[in-house]
């Protein structure tokens, strides 16, 4: 996707809703900048894990998918850690 965007007085922009929707990008998030002669490379800066709010219930994302038998065996461990199995 190519489109423009302004800078302000302070220096910032504004990304369109769009590309932060592709990017998964939301307030708070951090950017990496890049700047490579008369270029600027802008890109999401993500830890391993991820926790954010969706519709008001914190949701885990992990960026690929996970299969539900995996996810119950994880909780069947701690689980059982919990209860000192």
């Amino acid at each position: 996707m190519e489109t423009t965007v302004s800078i302000d007085r302070a220096g910032r922009m504004v990304l369109p809703k769009k590309v932060r929707e592709e990017l998964g990008i939301e307030a708070g998030d951090t950017l990496s900048l890049i700047s490579t002669g008369a270029e600027v490379t802008l890109r999401p800066s993500r830890g391993v894990s991820r926790m954010r709010k969706v519709r008001g219930m914190w949701v885990f994302s992990t960026g690929s998918k996970v299969m539900a038998d995996e996810t119950d065996r994880v909780l069947d461990e701690i689980r059982q850690g919990r209860r000192g199995l």
